[in-house]
């Protein structure tokens, strides 16, 4: 005889909650991130925990900016944007501007599993070697080289390439599909700079980049604007004076009618004068 059997779920340890949430934990060997529950439990934005998660997740180097993770979320730049500022302020995600070879200044990202954590290195300062005492004393002292070295940048063109960073960041306001990457902006700003030194304003730069674009394009639009950028730049209009306004004529009153006129000279107004001609001419008659 078969032994009965019940369809009844086995009975929950003792230990299991009746309410809530149950985990089914796994252990994971790879592709998995450790995340603090300090951030991973913060109230707040939903928008704020999953992007820090996010960005928790990606390897070194992987692009992080506002357009970057609009193309990874269905989120708009708004909740994006405000999401990455919360964790800056919170202490989680850090910006800086550091200026790169060739004095391209960039924005670089650091991201913080622990708010006021282990600060990113800093690149040591290469230290001359110390000459030879010995030597110093017995060898004749060598002339003066001319200092072959390039000048460090002044303040003037700190200001000229934040200035162009910022024309090509906002060019997607005129256009949308002008997203420019970070590697973009860093190749074109200094061609950017060139046309700032040479007097055209941001303005003229903006239209000369947006205006006349393909309906679709079919290339990237660091591309395109490469090619504009490429020309020399647009000459800047000379301001031309108004013309001055004649000085207003003193008024004047008639000889002949006592009417009000205006005339550089006393006299008659411009009827007087025709009746005048015309009692000459059949006078004459």
């Amino acid at each position: 005889m078969a032994e009965p059997q019940s369809n009844a779920l086995p009975c929950a340890d003792a230990g299991t909650p009746t309410s809530g949430v149950i985990h089914v934990r796994t252990r994971l060997t790879a592709d998995f991130t450790v995340i603090a529950n300090a951030l991973a439990q913060r109230r707040g934005s939903a928008v704020t925990i999953g992007v820090a998660a996010y960005i928790s997740s990606l390897p070194e180097g992987t692009p992080v900016s506002i357009a970057a993770l609009c193309e990874h979320f269905t989120e708009g730049e708004i909740l994006i944007s405000r999401a990455l500022r919360e964790l800056e302020s919170a202490g989680y995600l850090e910006r800086r501007r550091e200026r790169g070879p060739g004095g391209v200044i960039r924005t670089r990202t650091y991201f913080y599993d622990v708010p006021g954590g282990s600060q990113p290195p800093t690149p040591p300062r290469r230290r001359k070697p110390r000459p030879n005492m010995a030597q110093e004393a017995h060898a004749p002292e060598p002339e003066a080289a001319a200092d072959t070295s390039p000048a460090p940048p002044s303040l003037a063109d700190a200001d000229a390439d934040e200035q162009a960073v910022t024309i090509l960041t906002s060019l997607r306001i005129a256009d949308p599909r002008l997203i420019l990457s970070h590697r973009d902006v860093a190749e074109l700003a200094p061609a950017v700079a060139q046309w700032l030194a040479a007097g055209v304003g941001p303005a003229q730069i903006t239209r000369a980049l947006t205006t006349r674009l393909p309906d679709r394009l079919l290339t990237r639009p660091a591309r395109i604007l490469a090619f504009r950028l490429s020309e020399p730049p647009l000459p800047v209009p000379t301001p031309v004076a108004p013309p001055s306004t004649p000085p207003a004529l003193p008024w004047r009153t008639c000889d002949g009618c006592d009417r009000a006129f205006r005339s550089a000279n006393s006299g008659r107004c411009r009827d007087c004068r025709a009746t005048a001609s015309g009692e000459d001419l059949r006078a004459a008659c």
